[in-house]
């Protein structure tokens, strides 16, 4: 009775499209097909798996991830992924992570989840610096995308 994969993860969001777009825009998920469930969302997919679940909330006043730091995302393209967070001012964090070939781009979606973006295998980009703090790599953005 082992889990196998995780199916997906779950998020109230207080304006769907606003987070549709992030999702879409910065981290290349796909909005796609959900069941008629009879309250407002929407699934998210990467490839043929909805990956993310977001659920309109829009009178929430939660924010964040709690006690859950981020979610991490296997992602192609870094110079792309930077130069669009760039243009449109997007906050970030760039990380390398040590003895491996795995450079990481964290993020706040619009409702401050931090999301941790994985580019396996891909040139170092300038300005990346390894990973030596003793501490996890939990990014506080001075703004989150609008």
């Amino acid at each position: 009775m082992p889990a196998t994969l995780l199916e997906h993860y779950n998020v109230f969001c207080k304006d769907l499209k606003k987070t549709v777009d992030f999702y879409e825009k910065y981290v290349g998920l796909r909005d796609g097909d959900r069941p008629p469930f009879p309250f407002p969302g929407a699934w998210m997919y990467a490839g043929e798996q909805a990956v993310l679940h977001l659920v309109s909330e829009s009178g929430r006043s939660d924010h964040g991830s709690g006690a859950i730091d981020h979610i991490a995302l296997r992602c192609t393209d870094i110079r792309a992924t930077l130069d669009l967070l760039k243009k449109d001012g997007v906050d970030y964090m760039l990380r390398k992570v040590p003895a491996r070939p795995l450079q990481q781009v964290f993020v706040h979606d619009p409702d401050g989840i931090q999301i941790e973006m994985n580019f396996w295998d891909e040139e170092l980009v300038e300005g990346v610096t390894e990973h030596r703090d003793s501490t996890a790599p939990t990014f506080r953005p001075e703004k989150v995308p609008a």
